[in-house]
């Protein structure tokens, strides 16, 4: 688990998997995290859902739920799962379905938000090498992130981590089809220092990485 205050000051939690909610409560419980949350209006979970794909390639309800009902535990701060899924031929609508986050938002009360198709704000940084101009959800501004990835290598960055993730705020409708049929493929042509600018536009406030089960080789390799 990593607790990114900033990219260049982080604090690192590293606690063995045994179930989802023991794992997570004790992983959080050594952040000052309540006090963390107290300052906050809102908290945003983002899931790794690139695709359809089950876990490992994407993270499963069950670890976005445990982080839930720790927080739950001592807040009843609005909380959303949002995400903009990357598949060339699937909503994130249905992503939410088939992966469990449906069932889930129902169950607890946690509305879900697709990111691909959500109200924009332009952001202009010309110190960025590949991003000087990007547009992002509002609403990634408006909530304290939480990055939820799980742990797999990659064919373009090596390695899927909590900077990566963060594609999935990237609307397709300014990031998608000029470098592949995927909804991010702007990013592919120079994946590292993509991620960069992106992450400098908007990193993450903290992150839970499920490293349970990791791919090794590549997106859909073997585990």
């Amino acid at each position: 688990m990593f607790d990114f205050g900033g990219i260049m000051n982080t604090t690192i939690i590293i606690e063995p998997l045994t179930t989802y909610t023991q794992s997570i409560h004790n992983a959080l419980s050594k952040l000052d995290i309540q006090a963390i949350i107290g300052r906050q209006k809102a908290i945003m979970i983002k899931p790794n859902l690139v695709n359809g794909s089950p876990y490992p390639v994407t993270t499963p309800p069950e670890c976005c739920e445990a982080i839930i009902s720790y927080i739950r535990s001592f807040s009843d701060i609005p909380i959303v799962i949002a995400e903009g899924t990357g598949d060339a031929s699937l909503e994130t609508k249905d992503v939410f379905q088939s992966l469990g986050y449906q069932e889930l938002s129902q169950k607890i009360g946690v509305p879900l938000i697709d990111l691909n198709h959500a109200k924009l704000t332009y952001l202009k940084d010309n110190t960025r090498k590949v991003f000087p101009e990007m547009y992002l959800p509002e609403c990634v501004f408006e909530h304290y992130l939480i990055s939820v990835p799980v742990l797999k290598a990659h064919s373009l960055s090596k390695l899927t981590g909590t900077l990566k993730n963060m594609m999935g705020i990237a609307p397709p409708k300014y990031y998608s089809g000029k470098y592949g049929v995927w909804k991010k493929a702007v990013f592919h042509n120079n994946m590292h220092e993509s991620i960069i600018d992106l992450n400098q536009y908007r990193t993450p406030d903290l992150s839970v990485m499920d490293a349970g089960i990791g791919l090794p080789d590549y997106h859909l390799g073997e585990v």
